[in-house]
Order: C-alpha cells, then structure tokens, then sequence
C-alpha cells in the first residue's frame, strides 16, 4: 500500500515571492519599486528558488525517516490520554466511622479483559453532624442578616414540632430552610430519612419546584438529585443526594457553618406549584457513600533503571510502556554513597546548565535520558543538564500506565473492586468515562508538522491561538480565535470540547466547559502567548436547529431506514464537531437555508425527491421548538449551530 505524501510545507516559488513582497512595506515602506526589472526583487526571487529547492528535497523525505526528522526538529508524536471520570462507591451499611478510600484504589470492569480505572485523589467520608436549622424568606441569595433568618432548629431536634419548610406566608420565590452542619458535605452521597405531614399539596411528586444548593465559591450551587421517594417532601421518605466538591461555609446570621439548602423555586412551563408549603415531622442525614476522580490507568511501584556510567546523553526505559504524565508522587530519584537525591523533568534541556539535575521522559516509549553535552564554535563543550555521577543508582519512585481510547466506557461499566475498602459493598460509574485519546500516529504528526514549523511554539497568529488551544488539551476538539472588535478588548479564543459521544446523543450539555479542563488550556497558552497580549477563553453560542423534511422514496426502499438515516445524517451535518461540507464541523457564523438541507437529503441514497423543507429555532436547555418555521436561520459571527430532533418524514 502506497501512503499519500504528504507536504511538510506546500508554499510554491510564486507563494513565497508574493508572501516577501507583502512584507516590504512593513519593513522598507521606501521601496516602492516591485517590479520584476528591481534589483531587490530579483534577489526576493533567488532566495524563493532556493526555497523552494529545499522544500521540494523536503518533501521528498521517505516515510521510513519521517520520524527521526520530526525527532530532530523537535516535534514528536502525542502520547495516549486516559479517560477521567467519577465513580461512587456505596456504603453496605452505614458507618459510625471515617471511611478512607484512598488514592490509587483500583476498579475494573467485567470481563476477560478488563479495563482499570484508580482513583485519582484520597477520598475521605465522614458522617454529617447537622449543628443548626435556619428559615429564611425569599429574595435572600447569599448571607441573610440575623433579622431574616430565624433559628428553627428546636423544631427540628426536637422532634415535638412540625418545621414548615418554606415559612413566608404567603410563600414566595426563595423561601428556604437552611441545615447547618459541621464539616464540609464535599464529595458525599448524602441520605435524607423524612417524616412528612401531607400539607405541601398540588405539586406533581415528581416534579416539585424546588433545589437543593450548597455554598461555593461560585455562589449557591445546585446538587443533584439521585432519588427522592418523598413526593416533594409530601410523605415519609428517601432523599438521595450527591453534594458538589466544593462545599465551603458560610456565616448566616452569625453563625457559620457548612449550609445546605433547599429553596422553593418558580416553576417551569406546565409544572404545577405549591398550593402550600410541605412540613416535616422528622429529618436525619447519613453519608451512605462518596463520589471521587478516577482515571484509566494502573500504577507500577518503585522500580530500578540501571546503574549510571558517567557519560552524557544516557537513557534508560522503564519496564512498561507508554507512561501518563507524571504526578507529585512520581519522579526520578539517584543513589549514591547512600545518599538519594530527586531530580527534575524537563521537556527538553535547551535552558539545562551543568548544574541542573534534569531528566527527560519520553510517555510514548518510557524512555528516561539524561543531558547531552554539545560542542561549541570554539571547540570547547557545554553540557546541558547534570549527569550522575558513575556507578549511581539510578530509580524512578513510580508511574501509571494505560490511557488511549479504550478508556472510553459507557455508565455502570465499572463494578469490579480490585482490593477490599472497608464498608464499601458497591461501586460504579454513574456517567460515562471520558477523555481517552490513543496515541498519535506518524500520519497524524505529518500533519501537524507543518503548522507547528510555521510558527514554532507561539501564538501570534489567530492561527497559532487556534492550533495552540486544540494542542493543549486532548478534550479541545476545534477553537476559534475572535480578534477584539475594539482597542483595549481582548483577544476572545473560543474553545469546543470534544463531547466524546455520537452526533445523535449531542445535548447543549455535552459542550460545556469545565474548570479543570479551561485550566489545562491557560497552563498551555500562558508561556507561548505574546507579551501584552490578552486572551479570554469562552464557549461559542449554541443555536439549535429543528429541521423538518418530507421526502419521496425511490422505489423500493424501506421508508423506516430511510427516515433513520436522513435524520442520523441531519444531525451529523449540523454537528460542531464534525458537521459541514467537508465534515471538519459547522463553519463559525454561518448560516443555515432550506435549501443546504434539501441539497444534503436529495444527495443520499434512497432519496427521490425533496418535497418540503422548514427550519425551527429550537430551546436546547428546555429541548422545545421556538417560533414558526423559517427559511433561513441566521448565526452570530460567535454562533454555532446544534441539531435537535430532526423529523423527516417518507411518504
């Protein structure tokens, strides 16, 4: 098999003479003579051919050496990410202890060949001690002075009162009651055991119009609720709960503790409301598990390289391959004359003196080298990095292996505790697990290659914002950098996680940027942007787009599958992530007519005729049709499209 070649660097002799004209009047605005005739110009011209010679014998670069010319170059292909997540593991029996799972516990999946997760962080769960009951009346949002607040825990304790849980009379939005506890909730499965009176009437059970929110640095949060038995606090019951890591206190009133509230909200469309506020007999709190980070990986203990000569340039390999990215807890260590002494990873030593203990690691292979030494101009040598001294022991403390996309498993895929953690009786991935990407491939360093020889490791160019953001992060799948519309602004980088699912389950909430991956990106670009340049990181808007379409069948073919994939191939078409023409994703800003749609639907197989095409604006939080139906539906120059339901119908 034949591979295309591809060109490292595809400007002809043309692009380069044009591309130096463009610049004399940046750098000579004197030179105003460009004709062929000009001295200069025929110099311009020279150096082009010359250029040009270079890059065709560039270009001409078999595939069996590709590699070792990226080496040289400095650009080597990606090692495998690992896929992250959460898994929450479920007391057997409730606990009158601290339970600690600690960090590297490991969880599996069934089968022959089971996929690893550990945990990624120590997790330690404790049991709520509820200090204070407090109602509050609405139109309070973050410290309600001791004037409102109205201290209700003898109702509670005392189990002899009923504690109406939404005191204003009558009630208004924001009434809430508020439980203080003692220590922070973070990262608990919180049971609520309630005994109710029957007063909270005229709700849907299922439904209730009411949140449960913690206090974070970002304000009152929501928690999610995995299960509520109580019918909006209505009936004796279960309330389960899973409380957000970052659960902080607050003072209330005077007192500070760690709050949890549940507030009366407004009710959405078609959601009945509270003809009067619930009370409750009796409330009791236990943590009946907790939920902590977990990633596709597998930890190697400490391990012996080898023995050290003395010489630059040494490499060791660890047994196993390829290695994540090193933690705290994972480093180089070298033993001399029982001494031990932890030395630094570099990406490279081109800023390494002799002095410096530094050390490479390549993830891909696992290969460990030290500095090389360099000869200069003058004949004398530098050397860039420290080496170890001869006959030292040469240790690494420890690495995780794993990662790449097999890590990608769907919800309650992993039930399989490795080792015993004492009181646990079950654990699961409630939600998927996301973020495996395999390694990159020699095909796919070609071509990234010639961006990254345009520019190097900067962003000066919208260009180089856009490559730099996707590089920093394996969940960035496309970027697109706004410059300011004003002096003064910032330039806005507008970033597309990769939802890691298909184009038919895509909900507006699969694009949304979470914190430790907008942190990945600004660790990236922070050392690489230019001086005085100012960038703010932002989400496209997402518009979504219903479309309806009738079409006519050829002769013969089944009008259910034809119907499935017209409406598969509808969603994947207006897909951000790889929608479009060319499948590369909806171009930023572009619009949408009934007319690309018929043309898509007309192209398929199958199709006979497109009778009718009507395009709805679509509510993606509430997942309802906005509006008529229109011809055209126009974006923001910072808008992207999301398709929503599709519905063709084969007549």
């Amino acid at each position: 098999m034949v591979f295309p070649r591809v060109n490292l660097d595809d400007r002809t002799f043309q692009d380069l003479v044009d591309e130096a004209k463009r610049l004399i009047p940046d750098f000579l605005p004197e030179w105003t003579n460009h004709n062929v005739s000009d001295p200069g110009v025929a110099l311009i011209e020279l150096f082009a051919w010359m250029t040009e010679l270079t890059l065709f014998r560039l270009n001409q670069v078999p595939d069996r050496v590709y590699e070792s010319f990226l080496d040289l170059v400095g650009i080597s292909p990606y090692s495998s990410s690992q896929a992250t997540g959460d898994l929450t593991f479920m007391f057997a029996s409730v606990p009158d202890e601290t339970v600690s799972i600690p960090m590297g516990t490991e969880v599996a999946s069934l089968g022959d060949d089971p996929i690893i997760f550990m945990t990624s962080e120590d997790l330690e769960i404790r049991q709520p001690e509820l200090v204070q009951v407090m109602t509050v009346p609405g139109g309070v949002d973050e410290e309600p002075d001791e004037g409102r607040a109205i201290d209700t825990s003898e109702d509670l304790f005392a189990q002899t009162e009923v504690l109406t849980i939404f005191g204003s009379e009558p009630m208004q939005r924001g009434d809430a009651t508020y439980f203080g506890f003692s220590e922070s909730l973070g990262r608990t499965v919180l049971r609520l055991d309630t005994e109710a009176e029957v007063k909270g009437v005229g709700i849907d059970p299922n439904r209730p119009p009411l949140s449960w929110e913690i206090w974070s640095e970002e304000g009152w949060i929501p928690c999610e609720v995995r299960s509520d038995t109580t019918g909006g606090l209505n009936r004796d019951g279960i309330i389960t709960l899973v409380i957000p890591s970052n659960h902080l206190s607050l003072a209330i009133a005077g007192s500070r503790s760690y709050w949890l509230r549940v507030r009366l909200t407004a009710p959405i469309p078609e959601q009945p409301d509270y003809e009067a506020s619930p009370a409750i007999r009796m409330l009791s709190f236990s943590a009946t598990g907790g939920v902590v980070k977990a990633e596709h990986a597998e930890t190697r203990g400490e391990e012996y390289l080898g023995v050290s000569d003395g010489s630059p340039s040494q490499a060791f390999v660890v047994s196993e391959a390829p290695v994540l990215s090193r933690n705290e807890f994972e480093y180089l260590e070298v033993r001399f004359d029982d001494s031990e002494e932890r030395w630094t990873e570099v990406t490279n030593f081109s800023e390494s003196t002799s002095e410096d203990k530094h050390f490479t690691w390549d993830s891909s292979s696992g290969t460990i080298e030290f500095g090389p030494r360099i000869r200069q101009p003058g004949g004398k040598w530098r050397q860039h990095g420290a080496i170890p001294e001869a006959s030292a022991e040469v240790w690494v403390s420890g690495y995780r292996t794993g990662g790449g996309s097999s890590g990608n498993v769907g919800p309650d895929t992993l039930s399989v505790m490795r080792s015993a953690v004492p009181y646990v009786g079950q654990v699961t991935n409630r939600l998927p697990m996301l973020g495996g990407v395999d390694a990159e491939s020699l095909d796919e360093a070609k071509h990234r290659a010639p961006l990254t020889l345009v520019s190097s490791d900067r962003a000066v160019t919208a260009m180089d914002h856009e490559r730099l953001a996707i590089e920093s992060d394996p969940g960035i799948k496309r970027a697109f950098c706004v410059p300011p519309s004003a002096v003064g602004e910032p330039t806005k980088l507008l970033l597309v996680p990769d939802p890691f699912t298909r184009a038919d389950d895509l909900t507006i909430d699969h694009f949304a940027l979470t914190e430790p991956l907008l942190e990945s990106v600004t660790n990236y670009l922070e050392p690489r942007r230019v001086v005085g340049t100012a960038i703010e990181l932002g989400a496209p808007q997402y518009v979504g787009v219903s479309v309806a379409c009738l079409v006519t069948p050829r002769p013969g073919w089944n009008a259910g599958t034809l119907r499935q994939t017209c409406e598969s191939r509808i969603v994947q078409y207006l897909s951000p992530i790889d929608g479009g023409v060319d499948g590369k994703g909806w171009l930023l800003g572009q619009s949408l007519t009934s007319g690309l749609i018929s043309q898509l639907v007309a192209d398929m197989e199958g199709v006979q005729r497109v009778e009718e095409v009507a395009l709805f604006e679509t509510d993606l939080r509430n997942q309802v049709r906005v509006g008529e139906a229109v011809e055209v539906i126009r974006l923001e120059p910072d808008a992207l499209f999301l398709g929503f339901r599709p519905r063709v119908v084969v007549k």
